[in-house]
């Protein structure tokens, strides 16, 4: 497995696989991926294995707090899971962080989804503090406009 930025030939890969990470994961535009290849690959790694891409993460810096970055997807093909693919595609987002100074990373996650929650947790995230529990998994209200509710789970310092 090779973990590489995303780059515009590997964009129609990443938004098939992207559809598989359904009901919790919502493809974005192609022009959303072509700006994510071109301006933000360093923090959205790719897992390539035999030239087919088997795993990506989409992160950003925060303008506002440019010592965070958050992870907005992350998505790994249903035959390559528990291959440690997300482990990789993470530990470049961190290794980024790393070389940026970066205090923090955060991602957010559905209220029900909780194999994220289990994921999130064996990599050394921590569910933050929030408003409610479901499922023993706080989640924060509003946290993505109203009714958006989300799980945040977090790591830092890097």
């Amino acid at each position: 497995m090779a973990i590489a930025p995303l780059t515009i030939d590997l964009i129609p890969q990443v938004e098939s696989l992207m559809g598989l990470g359904a009901p919790y994961i919502t493809p974005r535009t192609h022009s959303d991926y072509w700006l994510y290849a071109t301006h933000f690959s360093s923090t959205c790694p790719v897992a390539v294995v035999n030239g087919s891409v088997v795993g990506a993460a989409v992160a950003f810096r925060s303008q506002d707090r440019p010592t965070e970055i958050y992870i907005q997807d992350v998505v790994v093909h249903p035959e390559h899971r528990r291959e440690g693919v997300a482990r990789a595609l993470l530990q470049s987002v961190h290794d980024r962080a790393k070389a940026w100074r970066c205090s923090r990373i955060y991602l957010t996650s559905e209220p029900g989804n909780t194999a994220a929650h289990s994921t999130w947790t064996s990599l050394g995230y921590s569910n933050v503090a929030g408003d409610y529990l479901v499922n023993g998994i706080s989640i924060v209200r509003d946290f993505k406009g109203p009714g958006r509710d989300r799980a945040i789970y977090e790591i830092g310092p890097v």
